[in-house]
Order: C-alpha cells, then structure tokens, then sequence
C-alpha cells in the first residue's frame, strides 16, 4: 500500500531505505525542539507552550509535504526568524507582547497561502534582487551566530567596544567551547546527524559535571496546548493595524517565501524531482510550509520553513513523501519526551554551539554575492553589516532595499529595479522614520 501511496517504485526506491531517510533527515533537525523554545523563552513564550507547538507546526507541514506533494522535504519552525521574533519583535518593543506577535505571524502566514495559490508568488521572487536574497540569508546567519555566542557568555557586554570576549574558565563557557569542538568535529566526519549527537555528547558532559539533571523525570504525556493565543483572526488583524507591525508582517513573509522557496528548488534538484526549470506540485509544496505557519502561530511558534537539512535524508536515498511521513511520526514520537527537552533546553551552553555553527553554514550565501560591482555588493554588505548590530532582521532588510534602488538609479541602471523594489523601498523608509521599529 505504501509503495503504491508514495509512488516508490516510479521513484526507484524501497519502504526500507525511504525509512532510513526519513530518521535521517530527523536526527539531523531535531535540534529546532530543543533550540526553539530556548529562543522563544527570552521573548517570555512559557517552555511546554512551544515545545508543543513546533511539534505541530512540523508535523502539519511535513504530513502536507508528504500527501499532498509526495516531497522528501520536512517543515519546522525556522532558525533565525524565532531570533527575529523574540529579539526584534518582542525583545526590542516593550508593548508588544509575544500574543501580538503571533498574531502577526497569524497574519503573514494567510498571506503566504493566498500568495502561494496565485501567480503573485512568483512575481515577487523574481523582483527582489538575488544579492539581497543571500545578503538576507548571510545576515541571519551572523545574526544567529551572535546570539549563540552571547547566551553562552562566550562574549559579554563592553563599555566601550558593545561585546568583548567572556570568561573562558567559566563551567558554561567551557562546556559551550567543548560542545562546539565536538560538534565541528563531527561535521568535519561528515556526520549526518552531527548537530543532535553535538548536543547529547555535550548533554552527558553536563551531565556528568552535575550542570544537568532530570528532576522531573524523562517522559511524560503531552499536555492539551492553548491554541489562538493571539484572541481570534480579527484581533490578530486588529493589532498589526495598532501596533503598526507591517513591517514585521512583511519580514516574515518575505523570509519565509525566499528561504522555503531556495530550499525547496535545492533539495528537488538533489532528489532528481525538478523537471527542466519547474518542479512538479510546487503549489502543493509551499502550501505545506504556508499552512504549517498559520497553524504553529496559533499554537505558538515563529514562522515555519523547508528544512535544508531535508538534504542528509536524499543522500541517504529519499526521494518521495513516505520519507517525511517518517520524520512526521518521529516529531510524534518526541512529543513524549519534554522532560528532557526541558531540563536540555535550561542550559546554554549544551544548545548555543548549534546556533553557531546554523549560523556559519547560512553565511556561507556571501559567495553568491557579486562583490566586483559595487552597487549589487553594498546594499548585500549594509543587510549583513546592520542585522546583528541592530540586533533586528527587520531593519537589515529595510537598509538594503532602501540602498538598492538610489545606487542603480544614480549608477545609470534604472531599468534594472523593478517597479516592487521601488515600493518596497519607500515603504520601508517610511517605517524606519515615522513607524516604531
């Protein structure tokens, strides 16, 4: 029955190693349970609240991705927009509670399906430069890399220079140090699940140093999550429109669609999907990643996005839906286990490593940068330069669309901006001086 779902045959692959995929695939993205509600807790989300949430949000979008678009692609909340949500939404704008905020998330999320179900989709990927997609991405990157490193105490706050590095013979230091060791070694043997077996080797160690414990047992059944924490639909509409949050709804779309979209095209191109240019059933898939946003934000969590880490599971052979179904049960699977998660999640330093290391595999997009021209380099370089130093994804994205159109019409290149960029352009300047940010 299975191989006639899936099409397995048509494919040229078995139950067997569609299965193996699918572990692998989760074992290497397993850490968003744990790496999510760490983030969302500095934006005051309670620890169970999320937990429980981005198991849904992943489970939705995976089981979709599986169904409906036969995909090896697995959805979960994203790293970098839970940065940009507990740090430049909630963190930065004291009126802004973490409700709000996933009303906001609400909100882009209905937005991306009825974009996902147009052509519009398209049109606005084509319209944004591509320097600026990887100058998005690399500035997440190193935005997300800051933070690992400053909740570990790996840099501290400086007087003069803003950071400055922190206390190395502190326990969390070091064990945060002796985490990243063994996790870039890990990578650097190619180890698919690298990341997770990163956090449970430096886990025994913190373990076996008396840092960890588990005082309120390993496993448990999961609680009943509340749901529409943000009040209804029109509420949700209601405080965008009060708190003036257009640009965080824009941020959050605009991320998502490049980001889902990228990943998508990449891992279908590994798994021998893409027909020519096009890929098959690609409505069906963004609509797994649009749906899986809607639904996390009413449970709470920050947006959702394709798993590039979806790739280790078609090197090992996955090629249709039944490997994400397995990545879906196994996201069941671990719903069980938040005592663990838990007591993980209580120490920085076991986490923070992952965090450092997502966030030099995303920086890794400044090599798509066309640095020998300098009206394409400079808006790229002010996105990645402003994200962690104004500690908002936001205004990273704002600069960089403002900067792009004034360079390329005063360089002679006006026909080079479409006419979306030059909207986007005086919207965001219009945030940035008149709106708060």
């Amino acid at each position: 029955m299975l191989s006639r779902l899936f099409q397995l045959e048509e494919h040229k692959t078995s139950v067997k190693t569609e299965l193996l995929a699918g572990m692998t695939t989760f074992l290497t993205m397993v850490y968003i349970v744990v790496v999510n509600p760490i983030i969302l807790a500095d934006a005051g989300v309670p620890f169970e609240q999320v937990f429980l949430a981005t198991i849904i949000a992943a489970v939705v979008g995976t089981l979709w991705m599986a169904f409906a678009a036969n995909f090896p692609i697995a959805i979960a909340p994203g790293m970098g927009l839970n940065a940009y949500f507990a740090y430049s939404v909630v963190g930065a704008n004291e009126a802004v509670g973490y409700e709000v905020a996933f009303g906001a998330v609400f909100i882009s999320g209905i937005l991306f399906i009825i974009l996902s179900l147009t052509s519009f989709r398209e049109k606005l990927i084509e319209a944004i430069p591509s320097n600026l997609k990887h100058g998005i991405t690399a500035g997440i990157g190193l935005f997300i890399a800051f933070i690992g490193m400053r909740l570990t105490g790996l840099i501290v706050p400086h007087p003069e220079n803003l950071v400055s590095l922190g206390d190395l013979q502190s326990p969390q230091v070091m064990l945060a140090l002796f985490g990243l060791t063994v996790t870039i070694i890990l990578m650097s043997l190619k180890i698919s699940a690298a990341l997770f077996l990163g956090m449970v080797i430096t886990g025994v160690a913190a373990y076996l140093f008396g840092m960890l414990s588990f005082t309120e047992g390993v496993a448990s059944i999961p609680s009943n999550p509340e749901w529409f924490i943000f009040g209804s639909p029109l509420d949700a509409l209601v405080n965008v429109i009060q708190y003036g949050l257009y640009a965080v709804v824009f941020s959050f779309l605009l991320v998502t669609i490049f980001d889902t979209t990228g990943t998508m095209i990449g891992v279908a191109q590994q798994a021998g999907i893409m027909k020519g240019n096009k890929m098959p059933k690609a409505r069906q898939a963004l609509l797994a990643d649009s749906v899986a946003k809607t639904v996390g934000s009413v449970f709470g969590t920050s947006p959702t996005t394709a798993y590039i880490e979806s790739s280790a599971g078609v090197a090992a052979g996955g090629r249709t839906g039944l490997t994400t179904l397995t990545v879906a049960v196994l996201f069941i699977i671990t719903a069980f286990f938040s005592p663990v998660v838990g007591a993980v999640s209580g120490i920085a330093a076991i986490t923070a490593p992952t965090l450092i290391i997502v966030g030099s595999l995303m920086v890794g997009a400044v090599s798509h940068i066309k640095w020998n021209e300098f009206d394409e380099a400079f808006p790229a370089f002010l996105v990645i330069l402003s994200m962690p130093l104004t500690s908002s994804i936001a205004t990273g994205i704002a600069l960089g669309f403002i900067t792009y159109p004034i360079m390329k019409i005063f360089s002679g290149k006006r026909k080079e901006v479409h006419p979306l960029v030059l909207i986007f352009a005086i919207l965001f300047a219009i945030q940035l001086v008149f709106l708060p940010h």
